[in-house]
C-alpha cells in the first residue's frame, strides 16, 4: 500500500472520533486523489486536542481502551489521549527499534529515571527495555541518593533521562568521586532541547555515548525517532507516522533542508489518531541516505519551538539562540537562565549564567563579553550575571530558561 492510501485510511479511521467528524466536516476522503490534495486539509492543533477533552480523540469502542496517557504541561486543560493493545504494542516495537539503532541489546541494564503516571516517559522507556530483552531498572525520577547507589550496585550500562536530569547525576557523581565505580556506557536522552556544550558536559562527566530520543505524548509518547551512531540527525519511524516540514508563519511546506515546523500524521494509531498534527517543534529533512545503513528518513536535531520565542524589546529570542551563543563563549557553562521584568516602564532582560571562574574581576569581564555578544548576535543588551557552577537550579524533569515576569 502506498503512502496516500495509508494516509486515506488513517484519515477514515480518524473520522469515527467526535472531534475528527466535526473537524473534517464536508470532506470527502474518497475526494484526495494525491498529495497535493491532502495537504489542503486542515491542520490539528494542541489547543484543538484541549477542547476535546477528555475522549473526543477516541477513534475506537470502550472496550478496546486499555490505558490513557496525558500530556505533560502543568497548565490549562490536559489532553488526554486514549491507547489500544495495538497501540502500545507498536509504541513498544518503536522504543525498541530506538534502542537497537543507540547499539542496546538484551545485555544491557538500562536505567529508567523519567516519571511513570499518566505522562508517556517511563513506560515507554521500560517497555521498549523489555521487549528488548534487556534488563529494565525502573527508577523513576529523583532519590538521587538512591538512583547512584543502584547505579553502582546493579551496574547499570545505560541511562534514560532528561537532559536536565542527567546534567544533575552527572554532577553529584563527579562531586561524589565515583565515576569509577560507574558502569554507564550509553546515555538515551529525551524531552527538551539541548545545547551541544551540555551534551559535551554531560557526556565527559558520565562517560558516555548520548543519543537523542524525540517524541511527544499525542504522538504515542518518547521513542517514535532516534539518532544512530552517526549522531548528525534522528531517524524518523516512517512505516508509523507521516513527516511533513512547514512554515510555522504560512503553513506551506518547505523545501528538504530548510527550518519549519515538523507535522505528524500517525499511519496505524487507533485510540487517538491525529492527522496533520502541528508539534511546533523545529527541525529540518536531512536530505540523503545516512552512513548508518537505516533507510528510514532523518531530521535535524531539534532547535527549539515555533511558540517558545519571546519578544523583548523588539528583538526576538529563542531558547535555542542562546545555547548556540552561550557555546560560543569560553568559560561560560551550559547552563543558564533569563529572566525578563518589566520596570519603570521598560522590559529588563537579566541573563544568569554559570562559569567556574572566581566571582570577581575575570567574572565581570566574562559579564561584559556575554553581554555584546547576545547585543551582536540577537540585537539586545542584557544584563548578564555570572554565577558560580551548581548555583542554578538543577531539575528532576525538564529545565526552564525563560522566566517571563511581565504578564
Amino acid at each position: 500500500m502506498n503512502t496516500l492510501d495509508q494516509i486515506k485510511n488513517a484519515i477514515r479511521h480518524a473520522m469515527k472520533s467526535e472531534f475528527y467528524k466535526r473537524h473534517f466536516e464536508g470532506i470527502n476522503v474518497d475526494d484526495i486523489k494525491s498529495m497535493s490534495d491532502f495537504i489542503k486539509l486542515p491542520f490539528t492543533d494542541k489547543e484543538d486536542l484541549r477542547l476535546a477533552y477528555p475522549f473526543g480523540l477516541q477513534a475506537v469502542p470502550d472496550e478496546e481502551i486499555i490505558r490513557i496517557h496525558s500530556s505533560s504541561g502543568t497548565t490549562g486543560i490536559p489532553v488526554i489521549i486514549p491507547y489500544t493493545k495495538k497501540d502500545v504494542d507498536d509504541w513498544a516495537v518503536m522504543f525498541k527499534r530506538c534502542y537497537e539503532t543507540a547499539g542496546c541489546t538484551n545485555l544491557d541494564r538500562i536505567h529508567i529515571t523519567p516519571g511513570y503516571g499518566l505522562w508517556t516517559a517511563g513506560i515507554g522507556f521500560q517497555a521498549g527495555a523489555e521487549l528488548l530483552g534487556a534488563l529494565a531498572i525502573p527508577m523513576g525520577p529523583g532519590n538521587t541518593d538512591k538512583q547512584i547507589k543502584m547505579m553502582i550496585d546493579l551496574k547499570s550500562t545505560v541511562i534514560c533521562a532528561t537532559s536536565s536530569y542527567a546534567l544533575l547525576l552527572a554532577e553529584e557523581i563527579e562531586k561524589r568521586g565515583v565515576r569509577g565505580s560507574i558502569h554507564l556506557k550509553k546515555g538515551v536522552i529525551g524531552s527538551e532541547r539541548w545545547g551541544e556544550k551540555m551534551r559535551k558536559r554531560i557526556a565527559g562527566e558520565l562517560g558516555v555515548e548520548l543519543y537523542d530520543i524525540y517524541g511527544l505524548t499525542e504522538i504515542y509518547g518518547p521513542g517514535i525517532g532516534i539518532n544512530c551512531q552517526y549522531q548528525s540527525a534522528m531517524h524518523m519511524w516512517t512505516d508509523y507516522m507521516y513527516c511533513e516540514i512547514i512554515d510555522p508563519k504560512t503553513g506551506k511546506l518547505v523545501p528538504d533542508g530548510e527550518t519549519g515546523e515538523l507535522v505528524i500524521t500517525t499511519l496505524h494509531k487507533e485510540g487517538a489518531p491525529l492527522i496533520r498534527y502541528r508539534t511546533h517543534d523545529l527541525t529540518k529533512i536531512v536530505p540523503g541516505k545516512c552512513e548508518c545503513g537505516l533507510d528510514y528518513p532523518r531530521i535535524a536535531t531539534l532547535i527549539g519551538r515555533s511558540d517558545d520565542m519571546v519578544k523583548v524589546r523588539g528583538a526576538i529570542i529563542y531558547p535555542s539562540r542562546v545555547d548556540e551563543l552561550l557555546a560560543t563563549i569560553d568559560g561560560v557553562s551550559s547552563e543558564y537562565q533569563i529572566m525578563i521584568d518589566h520596570l519603570n516602564g521598560k522590559d529588563i532582560l537579566t541573563l544568569f549564567f554559570e562559569t567556574k571562574l572566581e566571582m570577581g574581576d575575570a567574572a565581570h569581564g566574562l559579564e561584559k563579553t556575554v553581554e555584546q555578544e547576545f547585543k551582536k548576535i540577537i540585537g539586545l543588551t542584557p544584563k548578564a550575571k555570572a554565577v558560580g557552577m551548581g548555583e542554578l537550579p538543577r531539575s528532576e524533569k525538564k529545565s526552564t530558561r525563560v522566566f517571563d515576569n511581565r504578564y
